[in-house]
């Protein structure tokens, strides 16, 4: 595998952005310790998400992404959206149209990446839970599958919450908390709009750690999703929110990828 630090410039966003992104490198002997993966023309892409206070590096800081890819044949995209929720902000940059639109084409021209829907994924802890939802409900027609760990699922209400706490960061990303409910940044509303206009309905992965703070989001959102008929899969267990659960958990979700049609 190939780790590649990559800075490039962000029409959408004005600004020089960074991202990480593991590529299969098709070897015939000499990496010790890991596996080489197969030479295509092609691989699938998963976009693997940050959480509030970190960047694009830190899942190869905080976990053994590198070494777990290599028994995928797939490239990993981590890139950097800063603390905006993947949302283009009521008061700064369009992070939804850069992370949905102008990421995917740009990565698809500097890697190795298949342009189809069923070789196109999201995951995320946190914020990136939020995130790769938001992008298998809001844009089910590029991606194929999303995976949450521990994630800030119910934002509606959290705004709600961080507002009344005196909390001023959310009305800049969404505007009035009020707002949400109901609206394209809220995920409850767009699983129920794509059960209504009978769109393709993204497989979905959701963990969380029953101590870990956002455990009753987790559940709300559990609860709401389970009758409406979306390939779903729900897990919980022991934990908090911390890097730990999700070193382990990103290796479910990578075995539990569908990779299928990449050349």
């Amino acid at each position: 595998m190939a780790l590649m630090h990559c800075q490039f410039f962000s029409e959408t966003l004005g600004l020089s952005m960074a991202l990480n992104a593991i590529v299969p490198q098709a070897v015939g002997s000499g990496q010790i310790g890991i596996g080489s993966p197969a030479k295509k023309k092609s691989y699938p892409a998963l976009y693997l998400l940050h959480g509030l206070s970190d960047d694009h590096s830190i899942w190869c800081r905080r976990t053994s992404i590198e070494r777990y890819a290599a028994a995928h044949d797939l490239v990993i995209i981590m890139p950097e959206v800063h603390r905006s929720w993947y949302t283009d902000m009521a008061a700064g940059g369009r992070y939804w149209t850069y992370v949905s639109e102008e990421l995917p084409s740009l990565c698809e021209h500097f890697f190795p990446i298949s342009p189809c829907r069923e070789n196109r994924f999201a995951a995320g802890l946190s914020m990136g839970g939020y995130g790769a939802f938001k992008l298998a409900l809001r844009r089910p027609d590029k991606f194929c599958a999303a995976a949450s760990l521990s994630g800030a699922l119910d934002m509606a209400r959290r705004c709600t919450d961080y507002v009344r706490d005196g909390s001023t960061e959310v009305i800049r990303v969404f505007g009035p908390a009020e707002s949400i409910a109901g609206s394209d940044n809220d995920l409850f509303a767009l699983a129920h709009k794509i059960k209504e206009g009978n769109l393709p309905k993204p497989k979905l992965f959701q963990w969380c750690g029953t101590e870990d703070f956002l455990y009753p989001d987790n559940c709300t959102f559990r609860d709401f999703i389970q009758p409406l008929g979306f390939d779903y899969q729900y897990h919980e267990g022991p934990g908090a929110h911390d890097w730990s659960c999700w070193d382990r958990e990103i290796q479910q979700v990578l075995q539990w990828l569908p990779l299928t049609g990449n050349s």
